[in-house]
């Protein structure tokens, strides 16, 4: 069951988006709101959510995969982008939201200090080996751009922190990303105790 955490004087929702990523460090801190896979599934369930309760902060955290990051590490988001949105044929800039007032990449200005942060690309396919060379952001997901434009139509803001489960070889089967996400719930779940801390202490004011 969802609950809504409170942290530092804060209401905190945590948003994820398989069971798979939710281990047992995990479940020890947080009741995330588990959205499902992929950014349609990710803005109906946040969506729905937020028109019902209103957190002081949002914090969507999961697996993602990179190329260039450290495999088994958490980062939290810098930037995000819409790697599927695309308007060219009509003027816009390709994953740029045709008549929204939104960059391509859209800034996350929260961050936890110290805690190293990467960009990101969210949309609606895995991404896998050679497929990583049309993508200049750090890691890719499927659900954080969708999480923050929830976010943004009710004014809540959010972090994204995302552990780096695949990227390093080309995906072959789910065990490929699977098998680190016990890794992933372990560094994920320090985060978050990271995170109390940095709400406690008001670093994110």
């Amino acid at each position: 069951m969802t609950e809504i955490a409170g942290m530092g004087g804060r209401r905190v929702l945590f948003v994820m988006a398989a069971e798979l990523e939710y281990g047992p460090a995990l479940r020890a801190r947080i009741a995330p709101l588990i959205t499902g896979i992929g950014p349609v599934e990710a803005a109906v369930r946040l969506t729905a959510m937020l028109a019902a309760e209103r957190p002081d902060l949002v914090v969507s955290l999961g697996s993602a995969g990179s190329r260039r990051l450290k495999q088994g590490e958490v980062y939290q988001v810098s930037h995000v982008a819409w790697r599927d949105i695309d308007g060219s044929p009509l003027g816009f800039p390709r994953g740029q939201v045709p008549f929204l007032d939104l960059p391509v990449l859209v800034e996350l200005p929260l961050r936890l200090p110290g805690l190293p942060a990467a960009s990101l690309s969210t949309g609606a396919n895995v991404v896998s080996g050679g497929a990583y060379a049309a993508i200049a952001e750090d890691m890719v997901d499927m659900e954080t751009y969708a999480h923050l434009r929830a976010c943004q139509h009710f004014g809540v803001p959010m972090i994204g922190l995302r552990g780096i489960s695949d990227g390093a070889d080309e995906l072959g089967h789910i065990g490929d990303w699977s098998d680190a996400l016990p890794v992933i719930d372990a560094r994920l779940a320090e985060v978050v105790d990271e995170l109390e801390a940095a709400l406690r202490e008001g670093l994110l004011d």
